[in-house]
């Protein structure tokens, strides 16, 4: 054995090279009777187990370190758990998102999110009337091809057709309008597994809160723009006639409001004459930029929730035709009030 024996009360005797345990040593010369040290005793307590016990104490310390280690990972984890459960609860009205335009938490709060996400839900809207043809937006409630839009972009129309994000194209049929609202529910036929928008809580809007802008202005389906509420309630005037109705002029033979879409605001009117026949509700103001043929497109907050449908905007007042542009003054009805309209629009709404 190399471990050393614990030391011994009594003296050592001088040898000449044995062990001193060795009872067979011979003793030191001389006659002495100097008696031999006693056996050893494989019972009595061994050196040996202190460099054990010692390499125990030893490994305390590594094997604390690790539980310590362990549990700060546990808590660490914990605390990440904790903190994702804040982050995808702490949003207003998630709770209300229709499955389907929900923003991936990779891109949340992000205009690219909003727009793969939502971009599916918005449709743009071809009407015929006996004027000719105007081009609006529309929205997708309903997986079977529920569609709500403004009253302006389909009101007289004798055939309405519909094309989808895909490029798919649909025949739709006129539901129910509310000319009071700048409402109407269309619906298309043979539609079914089609991506529905979540219809956010207009209630909680704030001034200063990011939104995005999805429709087709000009004919230019699924165009994205971004920007803020820049204000709440204000009171609008649209015109109730078939032939105010924005996007004029932008399709063959077509007479009216000119592309300029007509409104009025505070006593005064903008972008041409609204008519005899007009009707005022409250809007959200936003600079995102909208152009003719975004009526009746969503107007959505940064969960991928439509917040308001785009109705109206400003453009300078010597711009005319296809020149109007968006100046950052549009406006969008609240998505509560179209909410608060949807089971009347369902039977067939308002004359």
């Amino acid at each position: 054995m190399t471990d050393h024996y614990p030391a011994q009360s009594h003296p050592q005797p001088y040898t000449t090279g044995a062990h001193p345990y060795d009872t067979a040593a011979t003793p030191f010369d001389g006659g002495s009777s100097y008696p031999p040290p006693p056996p050893y005793d494989p019972v009595a307590p061994e050196e040996p187990a202190q460099p054990a016990a010692h390499r125990a104490r030893a490994r305390r310390p590594v094997a604390l370190i690790a539980a310590v280690a362990l549990i700060a990972a546990v808590v660490g984890g914990g605390t990440s758990a904790l903190v994702q459960h804040f982050a995808d609860n702490g949003s207003d009205s998630a709770g209300s998102a229709v499955s389907g335009t929900t923003v991936s938490r990779t891109t949340a709060g992000t205009v690219a999110g909003v727009a793969q996400a939502v971009s599916p839900s918005i449709v743009e809207i071809n009407a015929t009337t006996s004027a000719g043809e105007s081009t609006g937006s529309g929205v997708i409630i309903t997986s079977d091809g529920e569609i709500i839009t403004n009253n302006h972009v389909i009101a007289g129309a004798d055939t309405v057709k519909v094309r989808l994000d895909d490029g798919k194209t649909y025949t739709a049929k006129v539901v129910g309008t509310d000319p009071d609202k700048d409402l109407a529910l269309i619906e298309l036929d043979g539609a079914k597994g089609l991506k529905a928008a979540a219809l956010g809580d207009s209630s909680k809007v704030k001034v200063g809160d990011e939104v995005v802008a999805i429709g087709s202005p000009e004919g230019l389906t699924g165009t994205v723009t971004s920007g803020i509420v820049s204000a709440l309630d204000r009171d609008v005037t649209v015109a109730k006639d078939q032939d105010q109705g924005q996007g004029r002029g932008q399709g063959q033979g077509q007479q009216g409001g000119g592309g300029n879409w007509p409104f009025e605001f505070g006593g005064q009117e903008f972008n041409g004459d609204t008519g005899s026949s007009k009707t005022t509700y409250k809007a959200l103001q936003t600079d995102a930029s909208l152009n003719p043929g975004n009526s009746g497109g969503a107007l959505i907050n940064m969960n991928g929730e439509i917040i308001g449908i785009n109705s109206a905007m400003y453009s300078p007042s010597s711009a005319t035709g296809s020149t109007a542009g968006s100046v950052g003054l549009g406006f969008a009805i609240p998505i509560d009030t179209v909410k608060g309209d949807l089971d009347a629009l369902r039977d067939g709404g308002s004359s």
